[in-house]
């Protein structure tokens, strides 16, 4: 009983933190602000490069609950990426379904496929599971390399539809629509985490984090939470590979399942702020800019330029700064320019 009052009463303080009255300040200007950009600001390239931080930022989001949170280094989210992408891309293409139900049937298969992944690899400590879920995710990119009946190394070409623009998912007159989607799906990926950490769940997860043991003593059931905190990130992951198969048209295990993506969304929540609600969307929003202007300049999928200049940012930030651009930021709020000393 004195247990159970002690995380209620952790709950109860972390609820009533100022600094969570400031994320849900800083949620509505900034949702206020982003619903009426593209009515302001017609550019479509700027459209398109706020609709990639969307779509990562939303998987980036995933992930810092599974690590962030929760301290489980996975380096396989590509996998649920992937298997977003293929399920709307191979249910339309070859059947006619709306990618509205074929990414209801991606979360299903990332859930089963993260429950097949955690139930040995959890048993593994440390850098073992980082490592496990590496191999595979390079596995899995073999896999649907040889597998011909979802395209093989070519992959799926989604047949474009201008007639029935919500049912098929495509929007061509206008990067409108897209834009608003991905950012509501975005809001409903941020309202979660919010609420996930001010709630027992959220406490759980930090606690296995920090103090794995005593958390166990006090009663908490580390597989199960870090099996519950794994199939989110998944499902965060293949709603963001469902509505990128939509916007792209194109898929192929090279784009949608790259050891590249797990490695870009682990670089997103580091630079921006490991565990901290805002991390993901703000690393997500230094990262795509310039993994676009690299493509643009340089051509193709950006060559190697854009990591060496992620490289560097996560050098400097985790050397300088290790809490992140998010701990800068706050820093600099609460010390001035003391803070960059």
């Amino acid at each position: 009983m004195a247990r159970s009052e002690e995380l209620s009463q952790e709950t109860d303080k972390i609820a009533t933190n100022p600094s969570r009255s400031l994320s849900r300040l800083w949620l509505i200007l900034l949702a206020g602000s982003l619903l009426v950009f593209p009515w302001v600001f017609h550019d479509g390239h700027t459209q398109h490069v706020l609709i990639m931080i969307f779509i990562y930022g939303l998987m980036a989001l995933g992930w810092n609950i599974i690590a962030g949170y929760c301290g489980q280094i996975s380096l396989g989210q590509a996998i649920f990426f992937g298997i977003g992408a293929y399920s709307t891309s191979f249910l339309f293409t070859n059947f006619g379904i709306t990618p509205w139900i074929g990414m209801l049937f991606g979360v299903a298969v990332s859930l089963a496929v993260a429950t097949g992944m955690g139930l040995p690899t959890f048993r593994l400590k440390g850098h073992y599971f980082a490592i496990a879920t590496l191999v595979i995710g390079e596995i899995a990119q073999t896999v649907f390399f040889n597998w011909e009946y979802v395209g093989g190394a070519t992959g799926i070409w989604i047949p474009i539809v201008r007639d029935a623009s919500w049912y098929a998912f495509q929007f061509h007159d206008s990067k409108i629509p897209t834009y608003y989607i991905s950012l509501g799906f975005l809001t409903g990926g941020l309202a979660f985490t919010y609420w996930m950490e001010g709630s027992k769940l959220g406490l759980y997860f930090r606690a296995i984090r920090d103090e794995p043991d005593a958390a166990s003593s006090l009663g908490v059931d580390l597989s199960r939470y870090k099996m519950l905190a794994f199939m989110i990130a998944a499902a965060f992951a293949s709603l963001s590979g469902s509505q990128f198969a939509q916007y792209i048209l194109v898929i192929d295990p090279d784009t949608v399942i790259p050891l590249l993506l797990s490695i870009l969304v682990v670089l997103m929540t580091m630079l921006g702020g490991l565990g901290k609600i805002w991390g993901p969307i703000i690393g997500a929003g230094v990262l795509i800019p310039i993994s676009e202007a690299t493509r643009i300049y340089f051509g193709g999928q950006g060559g190697a330029e854009d990591l060496m200049i992620y490289g560097l940012l996560i050098l400097i930030i985790s050397v300088f700064y290790p809490n992140g651009l998010l701990g800068l930021i706050e820093r600099i709020f609460t010390h001035g320019k003391d803070a960059i000393r």
